[in-house]
C-alpha cells in the first residue's frame, strides 16, 4: 500500500519493460532537482573513472539517464529503442570487435542482467587492456535490506547462490542484490573466474539521499535544493556505511 501510495503518477500503472515508461523516466530524472543531482555526482564519477588516451566509451541502459550531457563522446545503448539511444545492443553479448573499448560505464543496470558471467567474459573480450568497467549498483547492507524488501519495485534476493536468474524483461527481470553478491560476497570466486578484471574501486554510500529523491519511481520527499544537506548528512554516516549504504560506486580495470 506505501508503494502504491508514493508511485509516481507519471509512470504508474505503467508496465517497466514499456519503452514509455523509460521515457517518462527520463523526463522524471530531469524535473526531480535532487535526483538530477545526484546523477550528476554519479556521472562525475564514472567520467572520472575513463582512462585516458583513445578508445570508445560505451554505456550500458543509457535509457532514462543523460550520461552524454557529461561525457558526449560516450555511445548511448539500450536493449530497445528509446529517445537519445545511439544502438540496441544486449549487455550480454556485445556486437564490438575484441579490445575495442576504453571504458564500459553503467548505472542501474548490472542488476538487470540475467547473466552475469556472460556480461563479465564480455567485458573482458571487449575492454582494450587497462580499460574501465565502471558502475553505480545498489548494494546490501542492514539498512538497504529493510529498504529494499519494502519499497523498493525490483527483485531482491540477497540469499540467490546462483549469479544468474530467469529473463522475465529487460527491467523487471533483476536482483538488486546481484552486485553486492559478486563483487562482495562472493569476491573470491569473481577473482577466480575473471583474473583479467581488478576491483579498484569499491565505495558503498548514499543510504539516504536516493531515498530522499524517491528514485524513478516514486514521488520526491525532499526538494532539489536539499541535495548538499542530505550528501553532508550522508558523509557524517561514512564510518556507519558497512550497515547503512544502498548504492556502491564499484570500478573495475582490464588487467
Amino acid at each position: 500500500m506505501l508503494k502504491r501510495l508514493l508511485a509516481h503518477p507519471l509512470t504508474r500503472g505503467l508496465a517497466p519493460d514499456d519503452p514509455l515508461t523509460t521515457t517518462l523516466r527520463r523526463q522524471i530524472i530531469r524535473e526531480k532537482g535532487l535526483l538530477r543531482r545526484l546523477y550528476l555526482e554519479w556521472y562525475t564519477m564514472l567520467a572520472g573513472a575513463v582512462p585516458p588516451g583513445p578508445g570508445a566509451i560505451l554505456e550500458l541502459g543509457s535509457g532514462a539517464g543523460f550520461l552524454k550531457e557529461v561525457l558526449p563522446q560516450a555511445l548511448a545503448s539500450e536493449v530497445f529503442f528509446c529517445p537519445g539511444v545511439d544502438v540496441i545492443l544486449d549487455g550480454c553479448r556485445l556486437p564490438l570487435r575484441d579490445g575495442s573499448l576504453k571504458a564500459l560505464l553503467m548505472v542501474d543496470v548490472f542488476h538487470h542482467l540475467p547473466d552475469a558471467e556472460r556480461m563479465l567474459a564480455e567485458a573482458v573480450r571487449t575492454l582494450a587492456p587497462g580499460g574501465c568497467l565502471a558502475m553505480l549498483e545498489p548494494w546490501v547492507s542492514t539498512w538497504s535490506r529493510f529498504v529494499y524488501a519494502r519499497l523498493h519495485p525490483e527483485p531482491f534476493e540477497p540469499e540467490a547462490v546462483d549469479w544468474r536468474f530467469e529473463p522475465s524483461g529487460p527491467l523487471s527481470g533483476a536482483n538488486s542484490a546481484l552486485p553486492w553478491m559478486v563483487f562482495q560476497r562472493d569476491r573470491e570466486r569473481f577473482a577466480a573466474r575473471f583474473p583479467e578484471l581488478q576491483i579498484t574501486a569499491l565505495r558503498p554510500g548514499y543510504p539516504l539521499s536516493y531515498l530522499a529523491s524517491g528514485g524513478v519511481s516514486l514521488r520526491s520527499l525532499a526538494p532539489g535544493w536539499s541535495y548538499p544537506l542530505w550528501r553532508g548528512v550522508e558523509g557524517l554516516l561514512s564510518p556507519l556505511l558497512r550497515h547503512v549504504a544502498m548504492f556502491a560506486f564499484i570500478t573495475l580495470r582490464r588487467r
